[in-house]
């Protein structure tokens, strides 16, 4: 009779060809089924259902660890006593980025597989009704939380179960492909504001996959905003990561877990500390470096260092240190000499510029090529030497009586140190100055251990100083060098231009900095300083003649000490914010009040502008838009002139308010930005994406009619 049983059940099934005839619930821009991996229980097993989420075109959903913004999708099951509901099987996830913040999920089709155990004490010939409550959230530019009640029919069988027909493989083909733990031996270090992961195995011998990714489980385990630098191993990859929240709180985590992403794989990994598994690391190069090795990427450094003495900031110092050989005549031993004075005050500096760039980097600070520039004071300084430098070349006065540069004019005796300092002056005006080939080798250098790191940058230096010294040092080439003769004079005066420009340049670079009291400062000093080198020049063309020049030289001295007073009484402020990105605004704060109906209708009542902002932690656009716009100091002083009062309406836990107020204004989600003008009966809605710009100028428009 049993056997009978079974045997009618397995009919009924290949008849049918599925668990249930489940109805997909629609709800705005999600269709939400579920599903069973086979059609039909045996007692004893276990059966994988899964809830299939369906964004419609342009939108998606999370995954566990949604990143810095968004929210995970949660399953609450309702099942026959004694059937228990294991864990979601989470695929693997992709990765969203919205501006400067960095979020995981699944844009479509999201395939949630569960495991569920059925007691053994079931009956075959019976049916199981399984049901399941889903709250997701949904995004594109809006974010829109949604909630669906899905359900099926289980029939239970004696023996096992044929595939669902209509989404049996789809589960199966998901199952597959979840991440899985595949004895892969992995193991972190940290060290300030760097996390080392290392991962070596079977999977990873061998492979040169593009794409490389870390998921971590825990949200604040790690900065998941800052790229991911891959190091390639003969058996697996090193990761460079940036420490999260987590490292800072008390307890540093133990172990760090997640999913590794290799170009279509996934696996689960979970590390301890300690040193990198045996294969893990080597002299590879990052993934965003193009595949570069050590031994390339010195190449491409010193190919770069070749190409930048062509960059037109760096053009002036070279230029007159080629004139200050062509001074020598043919003195093969004072061009050496010289020559290779420039080249270890080249080497000098960039080194000296690695370890500075390193140890920031290590300590966590967002710098990049040329951060010394980044200080106005710094560049105020440049411009002065530039400056300085033009008006020496022009004849306006003399340091020494060759047109060798800044440097080697501090005395006649002194070629040596000041050919050292005009090699160090040329690095610290090619800062700027990117050229082909440097990209890929600075950005593999900045992912490597120290040592690596300054040899590739030794090679940008001996790239960089190779031309000029291979003169210097070649007799054959100093000989074909022209003979000094009056036309020296002409070419130090035409020289003097590139070192003006130079000088506009850094005028200009400040000006952007920090605004028109930056400015006016350092025209000012520009001013002090063309009067001391006048004066200065006065005084040694009256000593020249033996009528005296004391009081032009002191005249001089006094006018060069106020140059110096002007850049350097009070620090250099930083411009006012303009719309940019974050990094080049001035970061405000904007206070705020919590919205509710009764204080946004006291507030409309009293005359008050109000601008109110319909928010959430969960919601992408959001957080983009709070970073980016609401933090600048231009809108905090726009609302201060405005006398408005910013109300903010968060809606990261369900507010049947909130919801009624966005409904009012015909909307479902979050972002929703009013501003309502002083005496205006409704409100002014402003777009879903903003900047300062937008925000300003809602508030400073006069109001309509």
């Amino acid at each position: 009779m049993r056997r009978l049983l079974a045997a009618l059940t397995l009919l009924v099934l290949a008849f049918a060809g599925r668990a249930a005839v489940a109805q997909p619930v629609s709800t705005p821009h999600m269709t939400t089924e579920l599903a069973a991996q086979t059609a039909g229980a045996a007692p004893g097993s276990t059966l994988y259902a899964a809830v299939i989420l369906t964004a419609d075109k342009g939108w998606h959903t999370y995954w566990r660890n949604p990143g810095d913004a968004g929210e995970a999708t949660t399953i609450t099951w309702t099942l026959p006593a004694g059937w228990r509901a294991g864990e979601i099987v989470w695929p693997a996830p992709s990765r969203l980025p919205v501006g400067p913040i960095m979020n995981y999920g699944y844009e479509g089709r999201a395939i949630l597989a569960v495991p569920i155990e059925i007691p053994a004490s079931v009956t075959p010939g019976q049916t199981a009704n399984l049901s399941a409550g889903v709250d997701y959230l949904v995004c594109a530019q809006v974010c829109v939380p949604g909630t669906a009640k899905v359900a099926i029919t289980v029939p239970i069988v004696a023996g096992t179960p044929p595939i669902d027909a209509a989404f049996g493989k789809t589960i199966t083909d998901a199952l597959v492909a979840a991440p899985k733990d595949a004895g892969l031996a992995a193991a972190f270090q940290r060290a300030g504001q760097r996390l080392t992961l290392a991962v070596a195995g079977p999977p990873l011998a061998g492979r040169t996959d593009a794409d490389v990714y870390f998921y971590p489980y825990q949200d604040n385990l790690i900065d998941q905003t800052k790229p991911q630098a891959v190091e390639r191993g003969p058996k697996g990859l090193t990761f460079t990561l940036t420490p999260g929240a987590a490292f800072a709180a008390a307890g540093a985590p133990k172990t760090v877990a997640g999913v590794l992403a290799v170009d279509g794989a996934a696996y689960e990994i979970t590390a301890t500390p300690g040193a990198a598994p045996a294969g893990a690391s080597g002299l590879g190069a990052p993934s965003h470096g193009g595949g570069l090795g050590l031994p390339l990427a010195i190449a491409f450094a010193f190919l770069g260092g070749l190409i930048l003495n062509l960059m037109p900031c760096v053009f002036p110092i070279l230029a007159m240190k080629a004139a200050a050989l062509a001074q020598h005549g043919g003195e093969g031993s004072s061009a050496r000499s010289e020559g290779l004075a420039f080249f270890a005050g080249v080497v000098v500096a960039f080194a000296l510029l690695a370890g500075a760039l390193i140890a920031a980097k290590a300590a966590g600070e967002a710098v990049g090529w040329g951060f010394q520039l980044q200080s106005p004071l710094n560049v105020a300084l440049l411009c002065l030497v530039m400056l300085g430098a033009a008006l020496n070349l022009s004849g306006l006065y003399e340091i020494g009586t060759s047109a060798q540069g800044i440097g080697a004019g501090l005395a006649v005796q002194g070629r040596l140190l000041g050919s050292a300092l005009t090699g160090v002056l040329a690095v610290v005006v090619a800062a700027p100055c990117t050229a082909p080939f440097m990209g890929p080798a600075l950005g593999f250098a900045l992912t490597q251990p120290p040592v690596a790191a300054l040899a590739v940058f030794l090679g940008l230096a001996v790239g960089f100083a190779a031309p000029y010294t291979a003169i210097a040092v070649s007799p054959a080439l100093t000989r074909r060098l022209p003979r000094p003769g009056p036309w020296m004079d002409g070419l130090k005066k035409v020289l003097a231009f590139p070192m003006y420009a130079a000088a506009a340049w850094l005028l200009w670079v400040l000006a952007q900095q920090t605004g028109s009291i930056g400015l006016a400062r350092l025209l000012a000093a520009g001013v002090a300083l063309a009067l001391a080198a006048w004066l200065f020049g006065v005084g040694q063309r009256r000593r020249a003649v033996g009528s005296g020049g004391l009081i032009a030289t002191l005249a001089a001295a006094a006018s060069f000490v106020a140059a110096i007073v002007a850049i350097s009484f009070g620090p250099f402020e930083p411009a006012a914010a303009t719309p940019g990105p974050p990094s080049a605004q001035t970061q405000g704060t904007l206070a705020s009040q919590p919205w509710s109906p009764e204080k946004l209708a006291a507030l409309r009542a009293a005359g008050t502008p109000v601008l109110v902002n319909f928010t959430a932690a969960w919601c992408v656009t959001c957080q983009v838009n709070e970073r980016i716009a609401f933090s600048s100091g231009d809108v905090a002083q726009a609302i201060k002139a405005a006398g408005a009062v910013y109300l903010v309406a968060d809606w990261t836990n369900r507010d049947s308010a909130i919801a009624k107020a966005l409904a009012d204004q015909g909307r479902i989600g979050v972002p929703l930005y009013l501003y309502y003008a002083k005496g205006a009966a409704t409100p002014k809605v402003l777009p879903q994406l903003l900047t300062p710009a937008i925000l300003t100028d809602a508030l400073t428009a006069p109001p309509a009619g």
